[in-house]
């Protein structure tokens, strides 16, 4: 165990720097939080990295489990930190193309329903009906080219940083369970009769998380908060737009995001893994009401 130098309290206050013990630093590496000065620190994509952490190294032998490469939450260091967001367009986009290419009755399994056809007709189709799964594909399914085009850019841009800063594991647990929150929120308060489609569920988690992120970095809310209200006023004025979703993957994504980057380290996979299980819970409580109401 490390102990600081003999001397008053207030020379105590600040650590120095692990590689230059005589410099005082506030700035801390985001990867393995070991303090570091201006002439160690190596920017990244999110905070600054110890030269250790940039480099990939960690001594001779294996590493303790305090100093590995983690990233800002957590999670393990990936090769590419982007790997899943690209995985997640391209699947998006796999699921547009076959939308374009296949008979209607393909873009019918996949949206989300609550219960078709309407009455006096005896309905066969959707959630109510026991297709849980439209819960899940609606949020990889797009008809129009500007659906995709804005979801797909906001998730590059939002989900790249994200998946650095969550690592791997955090960041689909993240983009999934805000997806489903907002398919449940949909469910819930749509028209059963209404069929609603795209990842925008999940893309608006992505940006709860991200507001969650910039807090975590101190950095400036301000254009966060902007985007977000700009999108949010484009939920409520367009037409034909399921608000339900992105309000449910908003909320979703702000707590689940805010619990991972926030989490004390003692119990971090604890709240983390726990929060996300909690609104997975919310999840199933509201989809089983909405089916009792249905049926």
């Amino acid at each position: 165990m490390d102990h600081a130098a003999a001397g008053p309290p207030e020379a105590q206050s600040t650590p120095g720097c692990y590689r230059h013990p005589d410099r005082e630093t506030g700035i801390r590496c985001t990867r393995c939080e070991r303090p570091i000065c201006t002439d160690c620190m190596v920017n990244a994509s999110v905070g600054f990295h110890c030269p250790d952490c940039a480099t990939g190294r960690t001594g001779d032998g294996p590493a303790p489990a305090a100093s590995r490469p983690r990233t800002l939450a957590g999670g393990t260091i990936a090769g590419d930190p982007h790997l899943l967001t690209k995985i997640l367009i391209g699947l998006n986009a796999a699921v547009f193309i076959a939308v374009q290419a296949l008979s209607s009755s393909f873009l019918s399994d996949m949206v989300l329903i609550g219960r078709w056809p309407p009455a006096p007709f005896v309905p066969t189709e959707g959630v109510a009906e026991g297709e849980w799964y439209r819960l899940v594909t609606t949020m990889f399914t797009h008809e129009e080219i500007w659906h995709i085009g804005f979801n797909m850019l906001s998730l590059w841009f939002l989900g790249g940083p994200l998946e650095a800063a969550l690592g791997r594991a955090r960041y689909i647990t993240l983009y999934l369970v805000s997806g489903l929150a907002g398919s449940a929120l949909t469910y819930l308060l749509a028209s059963p009769t209404t069929a609603t489609l795209g990842a925008s569920g999940a893309v608006f988690g992505l940006f709860g998380a991200t507001a969650a992120l910039v807090r975590r970095l101190n950095a400036d809310m301000r254009p966060i908060v902007i985007l977000l209200v700009i999108n949010l006023v484009f939920t409520f004025t367009w037409a034909n737009i399921a608000w339900q979703a992105h309000i449910g993957g908003l909320v979703a994504g702000a707590a689940i995001g805010y619990a991972m980057l926030h989490a004390p380290r003692e119990r971090r996979a604890l709240v983390q893994y726990g929060t996300c299980a909690l609104v997975l819970v919310a999840v199933v409580g509201l989809t089983l009401l909405r089916t009792v109401q249905l049926t």
